[in-house]
């Protein structure tokens, strides 16, 4: 009997975090459609979501295709295929590479920081001082972020798959020897505009799962500086796994046939 009390107590435990998650969404969405705006605030955080983190997504996209590539040429070699490295290399960072590994780089950047800022406010009681103010904490906290999420990551997204495909072309043709124009050529020969938009969609997708983790666990956080912690921790944690998920449901609405 312990043993099914245990599971009972995680089942409702799970239960009330997601109806938790539920409303807080939902309350979100609801605000991000209905005026007044803080076009200050919004700039804010696209500068801070896109520019700030351009340089560690451009660094992990040019370091990745420069390893896809040495990894598709060993591999194709082995069955004198070396041709389709380009391909593999345009194709796998556009349809996935590029904005999985761009979501988990924002995520651990962008999800940490927004709980850490968000959840210092609620245990020092910030969010209940904008209360009082008459001013909506969904307004000034969570809506800049959502919008500035889901609006800079397709570009973030977009700007690691040129970099990624540059790095493998600069492996592919002053490493493994390729002729320049034959290299380009191929990249551009199987590419279809599908295989770019399923990937900015997931880019947008990725990031209005970080911004919502980032703001819904600072907002839960509670206990002082351990509590900051914690609520920092589940925010990467739970936005990594939510881009796992969501990466492969995308990708069967728009591959599986």
């Amino acid at each position: 009997m312990n043993f099914l009390a245990i599971i009972g107590r995680v089942f409702l435990t799970f239960l009330r975090h997601v109806g938790r998650l539920s409303v807080f969404t939902g309350t979100a969405l609801s605000h991000c459609v209905r005026p007044p705006f803080f076009p200050r605030l919004i700039g804010r955080q696209l500068v801070e979501i896109g520019y700030y983190s351009l340089p560690v997504v451009g660094l992990t996209a040019i370091f990745t295709g420069m390893v896809l590539s040495l990894q598709s040429h060993s591999g194709f070699a082995r069955f004198s295929a070396e041709g389709a490295t380009a391909t593999v290399v345009v194709l796998s960072m556009t349809r996935e590479l590029g904005p999985v590994l761009a979501g988990l780089m924002v995520a651990g950047r962008i999800g940490a920081a927004m709980a850490a800022e968000i959840g210092t406010m609620k245990v020092t009681e910030q969010i209940d001082a904008l209360t009082t103010l008459a001013t909506n904490p969904y307004k000034y906290l969570v809506v800049p972020r959502l919008i500035a999420g889901v609006t800079m990551l397709p570009i973030l997204v977009l700007t690691a798959d040129i970099i990624g495909v540059f790095g493998g072309y600069l492996i592919g043709v002053y490493k493994l020897g390729f002729n320049p124009s034959n290299y380009i050529a191929s990249t551009w020969e199987f590419l279809e505009p599908m295989d770019v938009i399923s990937g900015l969609v997931k880019a947008s997708v990725f990031g209005f799962i970080i911004a919502l983790m980032g703001c819904y666990h600072g907002s839960q956080s509670k206990g002082g500086a351990q509590g900051v912690g914690s609520a920092t921790t589940n925010a990467v944690v739970s936005a990594s796994i939510l881009i796992l998920v969501c990466n492969y449901m995308i990708t069967e609405l728009f591959f599986a046939q």
